[in-house]
């Protein structure tokens, strides 16, 4: 698979590693400059670039035919406007805030925690992000992901990063030297406490779900998520 890499930054160069281990090849690399390279050159983009850039992006593919795999976050008040462009166009694509098989098994975890409970009277449910000092976005795309599946089952209103309000849900979001990415979800009552929580220990995971679902997206036709990739 020839792949064209949309963004090259420390995610990109990840993602080139694995690409390259599993026997694809890189045609594109682009970083924040505008693209010169004829995109229809790939089979597949993988874009992990810039939050003003994404939407450009992934949209040049879906004109060029080229199938699409974005985990760029900060960019999602447009992502209603791609699906629909990316019908109309007959394109491919596949967004998530997460491509780590081990977040995405999270994901399904707290949605069943969330729903479980949701009927228990006296816990108060909050939750903790933790980066590396570089990440753009805050909350992270994962983390807001996590909220929107508790607020479902909750009967708070909205998250917050910078309130208690007692109808929404609190995130407390710390950047710190290089951390890969951890994500915690507690339920405390007064007299004890549940915790779930995903601890990333590097690049690679986020990289390999990305390359996987780039080589799922082939053939296929329409908008996808990593539970479609793996059969969630």
């Amino acid at each position: 698979m020839k792949i064209a890499l949309l963004g090259y930054g420390r995610m990109g160069k990840a993602i080139e590693k694995v690409a390259l281990e599993r026997g694809h090849e890189i045609v594109i690399r682009k970083d924040i400059e505008p693209l010169k390279v004829d995109l229809s050159i790939a089979d597949a983009a993988i874009d992990f670039s810039h939050p003003n850039a994404a939407f450009d992006n992934i949209k040049s593919c879906i004109d060029k035919g080229v199938a699409v795999v974005s985990g760029t976050t900060g960019w999602l008040d447009k992502f209603e406007e791609m699906k629909q462009y990316c019908g109309e166009k007959g394109g491919s694509f596949i967004y998530a805030s997460n491509f780590s098989i081990g977040v995405n098994l999270f994901f399904n975890l707290n949605a069943y925690l969330a729903q479980m409970m949701h009927h228990i009277k006296g816990y108060e449910v909050g939750m903790e992000e933790i980066h590396h000092v570089h990440k753009l976005d805050a909350p992270s795309g994962t983390a807001i992901s996590l909220a929107n599946e508790i607020l479902k089952h909750s009967d708070k209103n909205d998250w917050s990063i910078s309130s208690h309000e007692k109808d929404e849900l609190y995130i407390n979001v710390k950047r710190e030297g290089e951390v890969p990415g951890t994500h915690s979800i507690t339920y405390a009552s007064a007299i004890d406490a549940i915790e779930i929580k995903h601890t990333a220990f590097n690049r690679e995971g986020f990289a390999l779900g990305a390359v996987v679902a780039a080589e799922w997206l082939q053939d296929k036709k329409g908008v996808f998520n990593m539970k479609d990739v793996l059969s969630l």
